[in-house]
This record gives C-alpha cells, sequence and structure tokens, in this order.
C-alpha cells in the first residue's frame, strides 16, 4: 500500500491547484476517476464548432508535472481511522492529509422521463460527446435546455448555431437568474429572441413524454413542446439547473455532512482531523452576509485550494467566503455580476441601487458600444453589496474590481473616489467612469 503525504479525491480546479502547489515539495497523489478534467465553461463552444472536442480536455501533464501522481481510478470508501481509502479496482492508498475535492455532478429532477432517450446533462466528457452525437451525427434538430444560468444560455446559442429549433426553459421569470436581475436581464433576452430563441421563463418542466425517447416536453404552463416531425422521431432535452456536491461515499460516516456540502471551517478543516475539503464539494458561507450560499464555481474552488495548500506549506490563511463574480456572454453582448443581486441583498438589507451608461470606448470612435452597470449597496452603511454589468465589449475587468470592492467592504464614498485611467481605444471620456457614475447617484440620493 502506497502512502501519501497529501492524498486528493478529485481531479478539478481544485485538486490541480493542490498538485500544482505542493507536488515538488510533499508526496502528492490525486485520484481522478474522469478520462479527462473538462474545461467546463468551454464546453458549449465546442459543440458549435468554436473550439475542438479536445480543446475542452485538461493535460494530465498539469498534474504529472507538478510532481504528483496521477491514478486513474475511483474512490468507493475511506476509513478515516486508519487513514486509507479504497478505489473501485481494489487498490487501497494510505494518507497523512486526505484532501476532498469530489466537486459536484448535474441535478436531474425527479420527473417522468428523464431516464429516456434524447436526454442529457452537460459536465463531464461522456456528456459532451454523446451531445455532440445527436447533434452532429444523428442530426437531430429540435432541442430543449431546462435551465437558463450561463451554461444553459451558452448551450442553447450553440445549439441554434448548428440549426436546431431550440426552447430555453426556466421556472424563473428572467434569464441568468444568478447573475443578473431582471431588469438588467431586459437586453440579454431580447438577444436570444433575436437568435431565434424561443424562450418560456417563469415554467417549469413537469415531464418528458414519449416511447421511451424524448418526444415532447410538457410544462407547468400546460404548454407541450413537441420535438418530433416528419424528420425527428424524437429530440434533444438538456438538464442545466444546478449541481449537487459529490459526497455519497461519505454518507454515514463520521464526515459531517451538510444541507449542500462538507462542512468545513475557513481554514477548509472537515470535522475529522487531518481531512480538508476544497471546491465544489465543500459547503460554505457568503462573504457579504456570512450565511450559507452556493459558490460552485471554478473560482472559488482554485483559492479555497491554493490557501488550503499554502497552508500546509505553514502559512496561517483562512478563506472568506464565497462572492461569486462571474461573466458570460450572450450573442454579441457580455454580461457579468458578483455580490449580491438587489432581489438577494434585499432580505438582508435596506437596499439602494443606481444605474449608470456609458460607452466602451470615448464616443467620438467608431468601436465605441453600450455599456451599462447597476450598483446595489446598503442604504444604511452605504457598503458595496453587489453589481452588474451588461456591455458590448467584455465585462470581467469591471466585476472583478466591484469584487475587490466588496472584499475589502469600501463603501460607495469609496467608489465615488476611485481614481481611474482614460484612453479613447479603451474607456469613456475622463470626464466620468462607469463605476463613479453610479456611485455618485446613490450619493446624490442620500444627501452625501
Amino acid at each position: 500500500m502506497k502512502t501519501y503525504e497529501i492524498l486528493t479525491i478529485g481531479g478539478g480546479p481544485a485538486a490541480i491547484t493542490i498538485a500544482k502547489i505542493l507536488g515538488k515539495k510533499k508526496t502528492v497523489g490525486i485520484i481522478r476517476p474522469e478520462n479527462f478534467s473538462m474545461i467546463y465553461c468551454a464546453m458549449p463552444y465546442a459543440i458549435e464548432d468554436i473550439v475542438g472536442l479536445e480543446k475542452t480536455f485538461k493535460q494530465d501533464s498539469l498534474v504529472t508535472d507538478s510532481g504528483a501522481d496521477l491514478i486513474r481510478d475511483k474512490v468507493v470508501s475511506a476509513d478515516f481511522d486508519k487513514k486509507t481509502v479504497t478505489t473501485e479496482l481494489g487498490e487501497t492508498f494510505g494518507y497523512e492529509k486526505l484532501v476532498i475535492a469530489t466537486g459536484a455532478s448535474p441535478f436531474l429532477p425527479p420527473i417522468e422521463g428523464i431516464g429516456y432517450e434524447g436526454v442529457f446533462v452537460f459536465k463531464w466528457e461522456d456528456d459532451l460527446k454523446r451531445l455532440n452525437e445527436a447533434v452532429k451525427e444523428k442530426q437531430l434538430k429540435k432541442a430543449v435546455v431546462v435551465g437558463a444560468g450561463a451554461i444553459g444560455v451558452e448551450l442553447a446559442l450553440a445549439l441554434k448555431h448548428c440549426g436546431l429549433e431550440t426552447h430555453l426553459v426556466d421556472m424563473v421569470d428572467s434569464v441568468l437568474p444568478n447573475l443578473l436581475d431582471a431588469d438588467m436581464a431586459v437586453q440579454a433576452e431580447e438577444e436570444l429572441k433575436a437568435a431565434g430563441l424561443e424562450l418560456h421563463l417563469g415554467s417549469r418542466t413537469e415531464k418528458i413524454v414519449g416511447d421511451q425517447r424524448a418526444e415532447q416536453v410538457v410544462l407547468s404552463t400546460g404548454e407541450v413542446i413537441d420535438l418530433t416531425d416528419d424528420e425527428n422521431p424524437y429530440g434533444i432535452v438538456v438538464f442545466a439547473v444546478g449541481m449537487r456536491a459529490d459526497v455519497d461515499i461519505f454518507r454515514g460516516t463520521a464526515l459531517e455532512i451538510g444541507k449542500i456540502g462538507i462542512v468545513v471551517d475557513s481554514k477548509m478543516q472537515t470535522s475529522i482531523p487531518d481531512v480538508y475539503a476544497v471546491g465544489d464539494c465543500a459547503q460554505f458561507v457568503s462573504g457579504i452576509t456570512g450565511e450559507l450560499a452556493e459558490g460552485k464555481l471554478a473560482t472559488n474552488a482554485v483559492p479555497m485550494a491554493r490557501m488550503l495548500a499554502k497552508n500546509i506549506l505553514g502559512a496561517e490563511r483562512e478563506y472568506d467566503g464565497f462572492y461569486n463574480g462571474a461573466a458570460t456572454r450572450v450573442g454579441d453582448l457580455f454580461v457579468g455580476g458578483t455580490g449580491l443581486s438587489e432581489r438577494a441583498a434585499g432580505s438582508a438589507f435596506d437596499v439602494i441601487v443606481a444605474y449608470s451608461e456609458l460607452t466602451t470606448t470615448f464616443p467620438i470612435m467608431p468601436e465605441a458600444k453600450p455599456v451599462k452597470m447597476k450598483l446595489i449597496a446598503d442604504k444604511k452603511t452605504l457598503r458595496v453589496l453587489g453589481a452588474q454589468v451588461v456591455s458590448g465589449n467584455p465585462v470581467t475587468d469591471k466585476v472583478d474590481i466591484i469584487t475587490l470592492a466588496i472584499q475589502n467592504k469600501l463603501t460607495v464614498n469609496d467608489l465615488a473616489g476611485f481614481s481611474y485611467s482614460a484612453q479613447p481605444y479603451q474607456s469613456f471620456f475622463p470626464a466620468n467612469n462607469l463605476i463613479v457614475a453610479c456611485a455618485e447617484d446613490i450619493l446624490s440620493r442620500v444627501g452625501g
């Protein structure tokens, strides 16, 4: 039996981060059940042929070049007293410290027809290959994507680009509900309609009907989406409605598992000594409210793993919580959000919001495109709580600036004093700035 100083279960972004930092300093084993760790957010672009399927596979060298051992197997049980794990192939590995980074799997609602041919989730290599086969080889021509989050929107656009009649369904009344408030989602919805998507918002998927194949999708509104015609005996239904932590192998053990994942403290320590959890399988809190929050993003998993790895090497860092800065592209629009939405913030704060609309470059420049920001703050303290941006150009720089402000508990007054740069090809006129304009609007209304 081989024993590692650091043994990690899982091969995603968190595990790769552990390997990169510790691989040449400790004996590190990474046990990964999948053939490849996937670049999840790039998968819709492989369906659309913007990138090849193989480009969505992370290279094994990310782990092996770090000095860590990559073990292609699946852990089926853990003995925390003996400090061992057992795999599907019957191997046993020992550890001094165990890192659980098992990630999360797509959630499938318990509805009729969920196991029919033509029904997919979209997370792993096999999902990508099967869906690509249905589109490119079987040439199915009708699709329903359930879930209008970032992946659902991107995938729906990709399927439409491939020539499929595509329907996008969500039980919420607006698209991208975890990223944008409804008032900021209007342009994205218009973009989706202009692309030819059929939107069914405020509609829950009740059941899938057919002879062991996806022939119809029945919605809670009573509407029936028919996926068949003279050339299509059945169609495609893809569920992109969220993720659930992969923790089933630990149920019934001493490991404390909460409502949405493995319970950890601010140093990623679980309820068992020398056992840690990072990434999508870990349960943690919002860095703003301190309350339990979803945070299943690679951009959360990586800093959690980095902090843990640095602490194993002697640092004393702590993880603050989720801020959930994220972005996506909707046709010709770039959209992003961070922190709390107005809707979410309203349950814990007396909220004040402001909007600003400028252009992405000097308005006199031919490349100038509209850009709009919504800023959310606590009316009492003026603490910045969140922001959303919709633009003709990439928005991650603006999203990240506001995330930094939220992390450091800055106020609207701080943003009003933001010192910024300006250049004709890269910003609005020096006379104004998108962030400052929002801050000044709030201050003008509170007498600041």
